[in-house]
Formats: C-alpha cells, sequence, structure tokens
C-alpha cells in the first residue's frame, strides 16, 4: 500500500480556495449555494467536510457524495445522521491521501447516493474527489472563516490537481514501488 503526503509547501498553496468562494450573510449564502448545486445529467453533487455536508443536509439540497470525518476544525462533534444508501467507512490520516481513500472513493462515485465515513481527515480528499469524479461535477468544500468553495470539474481543473499530486511526497507502506507509478 501507499500514500501521498502533503508537503509543506503544497500545505500553503491549498489554504487557498480552490475554487468560487460562497459567502456572506446566511440567507444570502444559502441563496446562492441552492442556485450552484444544480449540474447536468452526467455531474453529481458532492460535498467533502461535516459543515459543508450539513449544511446541504439542512438546506434540503440533493447530494451524489458526502466525505466526512465528524470533525469541524479538528474539533470532534457530535453525531450527525447522515443518510445515504451506500455507506463507506476508510481510515486516511492526516496531511495524506491514502490507496484505500482513493479506491473507496472510486467506488462511491458509481454510487448515486454516497457517504464516506473517514477515520483521520477528509480535507484532502478533495483533490481525489476532482480527478475522479463525472465532468460537470460540482464539488463543495468548507474554507475555515471564508465560506463555502464550490469546484466545477473539467479537464483544466483536472490537470491542476493531477500536477498537485505529483508534487507529493510518495510514501510506500509495504514494499519498493515505482514512483511513476499512479491510481490518478
Amino acid at each position: 500500500m501507499f500514500r501521498f503526503r502533503l508537503t509543506r509547501n503544497l500545505r500553503k498553496k491549498l489554504k487557498e480556495p480552490f475554487g468560487r468562494v460562497i459567502s456572506g450573510p446566511e440567507e444570502e449564502a444559502d441563496r446562492e449555494l441552492r442556485k450552484a448545486a444544480l449540474v447536468g445529467p452526467e455531474g453529481k453533487i458532492i460535498c467533502v467536510g461535516d459543515a459543508v455536508s450539513r449544511k446541504f443536509v439542512k438546506l434540503g439540497l440533493p447530494t451524489n457524495l458526502k466525505v466526512v470525518d465528524n470533525k469541524e476544525m479538528r474539533r470532534k462533534l457530535g453525531p450527525f445522521n447522515f443518510k445515504a444508501k451506500s455507506i463507506f467507512k476508510v481510515k486516511n490520516p492526516r496531511g495524506t491521501i491514502g490507496f484505500m481513500a482513493w479506491q473507496i472513493m472510486k467506488e462511491a462515485m458509481k454510487k448515486e447516493d454516497a457517504l464516506i465515513l473517514v477515520d483521520g481527515e477528509e480535507d484532502l480528499l478533495t483533490l481525489a474527489a476532482i480527478c475522479l469524479a463525472p465532468l460537470g461535477s460540482k464539488i463543495f468544500y468548507g474554507q475555515p472563516k471564508v465560506g463555502v468553495v464550490m469546484i466545477e470539474v473539467n479537464e483544466r481543473k483536472k490537470e491542476e490537481v493531477r500536477a498537485i499530486i505529483s508534487m507529493m511526497k510518495l510514501e510506500n507502506l509495504t514494499s519498493p514501488i515505482n514512483r511513476h507509478t499512479s491510481f490518478v
């Protein structure tokens, strides 16, 4: 098994919103989210993070996939009854994208209504979601103290993410592998 680990330089880069920020007074931001949460027949709506997933549930907005770790800003949250037809569980250590997390994300993308419960940290799985989501999908995640970020999945965004992942440190947890081995 192997995983990608975030480097210090990339950590700084990823602190910046990766798409369009939806913020402002709550009613206004909620109106914007309702407008933004529409996709064509091939696209999916994906929420990464507890706050944004709870927000979508609260507003009654549709999602195809929610990725949560029961934490907000690294603080444990009380239980929230997320519902989905397909539920996956995976361990993904902080600051990494693990092979199993990637594989689970790939499987969950095939479902119409899925939930991934992450033991560890889900933030970087946004990158996996961008790589694996069908073109035309929208990915939403929370940017602390900024708002909700919406990413429209297109080829340019996928290329940008593949470039970022290629700069991450590849850690081999079992045996030697070629640096060019890819699960992207």
